[in-house]
């Protein structure tokens, strides 16, 4: 087995997202869809022959012991102590190729990789079960990509149903801006009580992101793609908490047809649609 191990850490967009109400807690019940990307941040892991946690590049902003790369590979060492296995330790490096606050995963994602890489590469055994409990502590996002597959999710997002999603292509827009989740999660004027909902319905069109005319509100940035977007698809929307927004398309050449006419100075990408990661099969169930 080698001792390195490269991985794409992919996005994610949520297709829909509706806040049923909040909890006692703080935290917020939920219903969404979510459409893993076959587009990501790729992470390189190299096993060392001590327990040093290495990673390069330094995010802008992020302290690295706040890194979640680093918070997991930390949790995954805790977690097999615990199980009487030797502390084992890594060099990660991170292509950083998505947007950061941009409502795709970034972040959740590269957690959810790094467990999945590292348990892989240190031998761990830990099952995919078992992970998804791992990452349930470092992010509400994160066990669905350890899971690996476009799930129907609820609860706060720790309910994952996996769903066989048709092919599309997403034309991914790239406001310039950062959201905060906290900041639209606390806001006084979040819609908070919409009425939970069948798959069937969401099949109908019978959705929305209740998060997003709140930013659109607050974030003219993200205003202005969908008004954009929106020229080219009806059913154009913000994903997560933003900032970014997509359409789909049935076809690579139809959404880079509309890519190519977007305004100068707005970024983005094209992803396709798919139903598992590229690291599912790394895992032991």
């Amino acid at each position: 087995m080698t001792d390195t191990l490269t991985l794409t850490s992919p996005a994610k967009l949520n297709l829909f997202l509706h806040i049923n109400g909040r909890r006692a807690d703080g935290y917020h019940n939920l219903q969404t869809l979510f459409q893993l990307l076959d587009t990501g941040d790729q992470l390189t892991f190299r096993a060392r022959q001590d327990d040093t946690i290495t990673i390069a590049p330094d995010l802008p902003g992020v302290a690295p012991t706040e890194n979640l790369i680093y918070r997991a590979a930390i949790a995954l060492q805790a977690n097999m102590e615990a199980r009487g296995l030797p502390k084992m330790g890594a060099d990660i490096h991170l292509d950083k190729r998505l947007p950061m606050g941009g409502g795709i995963g970034g972040g959740s994602s590269n957690a959810a990789t790094t467990l999945i890489g590292l348990n892989h590469l240190w031998r761990a055994g830990s099952s995919r079960k078992a992970l998804m409990e791992i990452g349930r502590t470092l992010g509400a996002d994160v066990p669905v990509f350890v899971q690996g597959q476009s799930a129907w999710a609820e609860g706060i997002g720790e309910q994952l149903t996996p769903m066989l999603l048709p092919e599309k292509w997403f034309l991914v827009l790239c406001p310039d801006c950062h959201v905060s989740t906290r900041e639209v999660f606390c806001h006084k004027d979040l819609t908070r009580d919409t009425r939970p909902i069948k798959v069937a319905a969401f099949s109908q069109g019978g959705s929305q992101n209740d998060c997003q005319s709140l930013v659109r509100s607050l974030y003219k940035e993200v205003d202005k793609a969908l008004i954009w977007l929106k020229k080219f698809s009806n059913h154009a929307r913000m994903t997560g908490t933003g900032a970014c927004v997509f359409a789909a398309f049935d076809s690579a050449a139809k959404a880079e047809q509309v890519f190519a006419q977007r305004p100068a100075g707005m970024t983005g990408f094209i992803g396709r649609g798919i139903n598992k990661a590229p690291y599912y099969n790394l895992i032991p169930d």
